[in-house]
């Protein structure tokens, strides 16, 4: 075992660790800014119906989400979910998403991040961000560069803007392509046993699963061997060894 030349990170959980999801906060929020709203649909209705949606497309099925490898846009949905009720809201497709995770999703940084990621430029090990997520590229980009302003992520993918999703081989390659480098080279870190670790693993990426800011219905154990750590000093200190 020798160092990587580059460790990727998942987002969510990994990263940055967000609260209980509260779709209907966000929805709320959006809603401030209808300027059209014939049928009165209210937050709760609204929340309730894009639940129906993410049923449709298995998002709430956990055999279905691991068999599906493709992501839906957030874009997309919202606009299919305001305009099934003919919804105007006054906002860029952009505006309306930032202002709904905003609201729906709290954000704090996972505990020694930022000395983790201090320690990798030090050793110049390079970085990146593979995060399966229906939001946009540029909303991930906006949230990672607020949290983390020192960050040298070198690229951050949304599997929304890549129709590919983790634990697809396609993700994967495409951030292999983009770094120029092989299996061997990297490491990739996430909290979820399956898209993370598993995913990874298949590629011959070696797999590390932080386990720090781990949600408790994440009770998946990885099925391929990989480093599990509690702790970004753990990291470091394994790479200390090397």
């Amino acid at each position: 075992m020798t160092k990587p030349k580059m460790i990727m990170f998942d987002y969510g959980q990994t990263l940055i660790s967000e609260g209980v999801f509260n779709g209907e906060a966000g929805t709320r929020a959006v809603l401030k800014y209808a300027t059209k709203n014939p049928y009165q649909i209210s937050a709760k209705e609204l929340q309730e119906f894009a639940k129906t949606l993410n049923r449709d497309i298995g998002r709430y099925d956990p055999d279905v989400r691991k068999a599906t490898h493709i992501e839906v846009h957030n874009h997309i949905f919202q606009s299919f979910l305001y305009e099934y009720y003919d919804i105007d809201i006054a906002l860029t497709p952009q505006e309306r998403e930032k202002v709904f995770w905003d609201n729906a999703a709290e954000k704090t940084l996972t505990k020694d991040v930022e000395k983790l990621l201090a320690y990798l430029k030090e050793q110049n090990i390079r970085t990146a961000v593979i995060s399966n997520i229906s939001f946009s590229g540029k909303a991930l980009e906006e949230r990672i560069n607020t949290m983390l302003p020192d960050n040298e992520f070198e690229f951050i993918l949304a599997t929304s803007e890549y129709v590919f999703r983790k634990p697809h081989n396609r993700i994967f390659e495409l951030a292999l392509r983009k770094a120029k480098l092989s299996p061997k080279e990297v490491w990739y870190c996430g909290d979820n046993a399956f898209y993370d670790v598993e995913g990874s693993s298949k590629m011959g990426i070696f797999p590390i699963w932080y386990r720090g800011a781990i949600q408790d219905h994440n009770k998946q154990t990885p099925e391929h061997e990989c480093l599990t750590i509690n702790d970004w000093n753990e990291l470091i200190e394994y790479l200390e060894k090397l």
